[in-house]
């Protein structure tokens, strides 16, 4: 009986104890979540000095709080907010290498075509005096294409560069046989025999191969560092659904209403929402791998056989040697077109091509080393290629990285694993850590995610990336992929298209060894009808990236049809 009656006193001071620890919870203070909440900007009006009733709560634990809705909600943009800036502050890094890289290389490589043509307009204008100015306009013709190819115009390299040497035969066989009338008909019928004589040599078909591999390796290089720019900008602004809220706010703000606001999320605990909410930015990481793999096929290309530089330095050396080879062969070569062509008729008494003939037998001296313009914006090709190498390989797996990049960030989690807070209390986390990507969110114990609904933009972004792969590994095998262009010349600066949601520019993809778009804008529709088999054609917009932010990025495309 004794026994009993101790029992039921024990039972009695328990109950006690819990009624009393009961009011002593009612009761806690909020002075902590005051300060921090204060400290984060907001007003104090709507915090409770002391717990209330959680009830109203929709993201955090409706026991004893010291959180209101109007907190709640305040939390909830909050979470959102550090989150985005999170991913922004994350990715800075990687986003600014690429802006930098491209705006380098793009001075870089304009600034050395501005360079060739100076020298070679220096050189030929000491060496050929008048004869050169005269026919100015065939050097200035040439630099001008490269030019308008580089920014992303029509041109044709292989055809542009025939077209350069046929000018010039013309131009040479005039003025090495000025005693004579020649026809514009004539004319043509002495551009025939340029691949049949060889009168300059063997200089038009190195130089072609050369300027061609090396012109469509820059394009391509610096349009690469342009579309790896513009998917990681636009991927960074991540699009925060409102179950990545709830767990983000559960994550970050649930301590505060639960009076412990200096308490940090467990780290796997962390890993979980992150890797929820940045799965579909996971989903890009193969195809920007491949991307950054192409990237780097195309720099060691432009470090050894490809490289644009040890092309356009001397290519006032090589017109030179193939003027001065065409000089020495001109009774060979005049003899064997007057025999196809006919012979011409005389000007008149009095005119020999003698006096041109000394003109041209005056050697071409190039620049001594020390005396060629300097380097192209003040650095070397290997230079930009070893240093932009190196930021290239470390941007690899980049967005399947960043969930973890941003957890292992001590603002965002605690160390120590029983001090942490683990979305109920202070505590381990015990679940497992999902693996990165759509599908492995199906099991994500702390966010819901709908697989079933990929990110259209990060869709978008994954076809422009495998669209820039294709072209980088064209370009690596010395072969070009064309978007058709509809303006007359070419741009490499300015940002943005004035095309948005709803375009449907088509593109088209040609991969061979000799490019299908002519330099003649006349010929763009012939261009365009090529067979099936050799065409993909495209609605734009579900690759994400115009057409425009690819070739032209200061306008749209000409052709382009918005739908609204």
């Amino acid at each position: 009986m004794y026994a009993m009656w101790g029992l039921q006193v024990a039972l009695c001071t328990l109950s006690v104890l819990s009624l009393s620890s009961g009011g002593e919870s009612k009761a806690r203070s909020c002075s902590e979540v005051r300060q921090a909440y204060n400290a984060k900007g907001f007003s104090l009006v709507n915090v409770p000095h002391q717990e209330i009733s959680g009830e109203h709560l929709r993201v955090c634990h409706q026991g004893y709080t010291c959180c209101t809705s109007e907190m709640e909600d305040k939390l909830n943009q909050q979470s959102k907010l550090e989150f985005e800036n999170s991913v922004e502050e994350s990715s800075h890094n990687m986003r600014t290498t690429f802006v930098s890289r491209h705006k380098k290389f793009d001075e870089f490589f304009l600034e050395l075509l501005d360079n060739s043509e100076k020298s070679l307009n220096s050189m030929f204008t000491r060496t050929y005096g008048k004869l050169y100015m005269q026919n100015l306009e065939v050097f200035q013709d040439l630099f001008t294409e490269l030019k308008r190819y580089y920014t992303g115009g029509n041109v044709n390299l292989e055809e542009m560069l025939n077209d350069f040497w046929s000018r010039l035969l013309e131009r040479m066989f005039q003025l090495l046989n000025s005693q004579y009338h020649f026809t514009d008909d004539y004319l043509e019928c002495v551009s025939k025999y340029t691949d049949q004589l060889k009168p300059f040599g063997d200089v038009p078909r190195k130089l072609k191969a050369q300027v061609t591999r090396a012109f469509i390796a820059a394009r391509t290089f610096v349009q690469g560092l342009m579309v790896g720019r513009e998917v990681a900008n636009r991927v960074a602004k991540v699009n925060v659904v409102p179950a990545c809220v709830r767990a983000l706010t559960k994550m970050l703000y649930c301590p505060y209403c639960r009076g412990m606001p200096g308490l940090k999320p467990c780290p796997n605990y962390c890993h979980n929402v992150m890797r929820g909410c940045l799965a579909n930015q996971a989903d890009l990481d193969a195809e920007w791998n491949f991307f950054i793999d192409a990237m780097l096929l195309v720099a060691d290309r432009l470090e050894g056989p490809f490289n644009i530089e040890a092309v356009i330095q001397p290519i006032d050396i090589k017109i030179s040697e193939a003027i001065m080879t065409m000089q020495e062969n001109s009774m060979q070569v005049s003899a064997k077109v007057f025999q196809g062509c006919g012979q011409p008729k005389p000007l008149g008494i009095g005119r020999s091509a003698r006096g041109i003939s000394d003109m041209f037998s005056v050697r071409f001296r190039p620049y001594a080393p020390e005396e060629r313009p300097t380097t192209a914006a003040g650095t070397s090709l290997d230079r930009l290629v070893i240093d932009i190498k190196e930021k290239l390989k470390e941007s690899k797996r980049f967005w399947s990285n960043l969930p973890d990049d941003i957890c292992a960030k001590g603002k965002f989690t605690e160390s120590d694993e029983e001090q942490c807070w683990n979305s109920h209390t202070k505590g381990r986390y015990f679940p497992e850590v999902v693996k990165e990507g759509l599908t492995n969110q199906v099991n994500n114990p702390e966010v819901e995610v709908d697989i079933t609904r990929p990110d259209t933009l990060i869709r978008q972004q994954i076809m422009a990336l495998r669209v820039m792969t294709n072209k980088l590994k064209n370009a690596y095998n010395g072969n070009d992929i064309y978007f058709p262009d509809s303006s007359d010349e070419g741009s490499s600066s300015g940002s943005g298209s004035g095309c948005s949601d709803g375009c449907t520019t088509e593109f088209v993809f040609v991969g061979t060894e000799a490019p299908v778009i002519r330099a003649d804008r006349s010929d763009e529709r012939a261009a365009a009808a090529v067979p099936p088999g050799i065409l993909l054609t495209m609605a734009y917009c579900m690759v994400g990236l115009e057409v425009s932010a690819v070739l032209h990025p200061a306008r749209p495309p000409k052709n382009a049809r918005c739908h609204r």
